[in-house]
């Protein structure tokens, strides 16, 4: 049981590096030190395997019997696939001015959203080490 908490505690790291990451670029952006195309380029390098990430997590728990944090998961799930259905899940270069302030945005949720679910993680990991005790 525990090793499921740890696997979801290293998933969930990776997956707020990569968000973290993502903002960075942004905020380069912002402040001028890098042009669109390098900023646009890094983050579209990392949506895919952010998605996968999420995708593996959720299942993670789902297999692992874990009902509620899947549920915690799901909306994230949900608002991912949607994006890539829409294919706005990548990052233009030429309109990345106009949607910066709503990129950050969407990634801020993101991140919160993920800290939760590492706070969580943690107390159940630490639930679970005592009960086994």
């Amino acid at each position: 049981m525990v090793f499921v908490w740890l696997g979801a505690f290293f998933l969930l790291i990776a997956l707020i590096v990569l968000v973290i990451y993502q903002l960075m670029c942004l905020a380069d952006l912002e402040f001028d030190y890098i042009n669109p195309y390098d900023s646009a380029s890094r983050i579209n390098k990392v949506v895919l395997p952010e998605f996968a990430l999420q995708a593996a997590l959720c299942l993670l728990f789902l297999l692992s019997g874990h009902w509620l944090m899947c549920l915690f998961c799901a909306p994230i799930i949900y608002y991912n696939v949607k994006l890539y259905q829409k294919r706005q899940h990548l990052v233009d270069v030429t309109e990345i001015f106009n949607h910066l302030s709503k990129e950050k945005k969407r990634r801020l949720i993101k991140l919160i959203s993920l800290v939760v679910l590492l706070f969580l993680s943690l107390f159940w990991m630490i639930w679970s080490v005592l009960e086994d005790d």
